[in-house]
């Protein structure tokens, strides 16, 4: 497994074979016999289509079906359509590398502090998915769109549910900032001479395009600043929502203590500042404005895992 989370990363981002559309119906299948109706992952509805007149005198030929090209642009604001779009192609990549865990408690548990706290961020009309996939690493994964993943090598360190929801919030954070949405515009900037944006592909084909575009970035992670601010924006969602704010640092603090060789750690590290150094910078932000609050750890709260 840890072969298989070191290249997930680029699987997520460059692969081209992956049964995409199937690996995301798989999770929305799996949530939906989890979540309550309200918190289901909403499908985008085919709108009726009218039946043309066939003329008297010839007969119907069958229409070549047409694909449609995929771009965002280079500059400015990504339509949410299109947002979305990338997220569940990037999100059925990482299903096809890493499964969901098959614990339904878990999943529900997640999917139902995930979205209590992305209630409290810049967008929450989202609509927003959560899941643990199963894998010894020590990670998390945020796609646009709202599609947030922990692996189960991450969760099973957590101590509170106040620490489960600073992981999540972060995550949230990348979403509500669209980083990895800017990265794939900046690589489509770049790549806007080359042609190779989806304009000869169409379909799933011609979003993979678009996310492939931008892999060798998203393969070596966001920059410093990307991580340093999505870590102060999650500090304050988790405490907007409740938590205690040093929910997030306490986790920071603990992979940290984590040696550098241990394999569930390579990909988080190559992909992340050291936890040292984004706990200097979370400090220098946090100060003394966090003392006075009173958020809650709940720790009795936080579904745990049965023993493999």
């Amino acid at each position: 497994m840890h072969k298989t989370m070191r290249t997930a990363l680029a699987l997520v981002l460059a692969a081209h074979t992956l049964p995409v559309q199937a690996q995301f119906d798989d999770l929305e299948k799996a949530l939906k016999k989890v979540l309550p109706p309200a918190q289901q992952p909403k499908k985008e509805e085919a709108k009726p289509q009218q039946a043309q007149p066939k003329p008297a005198d010839k007969p119907q030929q069958a229409q070549p079906k047409q694909q449609e090209s995929f771009s965002i642009p280079p500059f400015g604001t990504v339509p949410l359509k299109d947002e979305v779009k990338i997220g569940r192609q990037v999100a059925g990549n990482l299903l096809g590398a890493a499964p969901l865990v098959p614990d339904a408690k878990l999943q529900q548990y997640v999917n139902s502090v995930g979205r209590w706290v992305a209630l409290h961020s810049g967008r929450p009309d989202l609509s927003w998915t959560f899941g643990v996939i199963e894998s010894n690493d020590i990670n998390a994964f945020a796609a646009p769109g709202g599609y947030i993943f922990v692996t189960r090598g991450l969760y099973i360190r957590l101590g509170d549910e106040a620490e489960l929801a600073g992981v999540l919030a972060h995550e949230i954070a990348h979403v509500q900032q669209q980083h990895h949405l800017k990265v794939l515009q900046q690589q489509q900037l770049i790549g806007l001479g080359s042609q190779l944006l989806g304009k000869q592909v169409g379909g799933d084909a011609a979003v993979q395009r678009v996310i492939g575009s931008g892999a060798e970035i998203m393969a070596r992670g966001l920059d410093k600043s990307a991580e340093f601010e999505a870590d102060r924006i999650g500090v304050v969602l988790a405490t907007r929502a409740g938590y205690d704010p040093w929910g997030l640092p306490t986790v920071l603090q603990d992979i940290g203590a984590v040696s550098k060789s241990d394999s569930g750690v390579v990909l988080l590290f190559k992909t992340h500042p050291h936890p040292d150094e984004r706990l200097t910078a979370l400090a220098e932000a946090m100060g003394e404005r966090f003392d006075a609050v009173n958020g809650k750890a709940v720790k009795n709260r936080l579904y745990r895992l049965p023993a493999k």
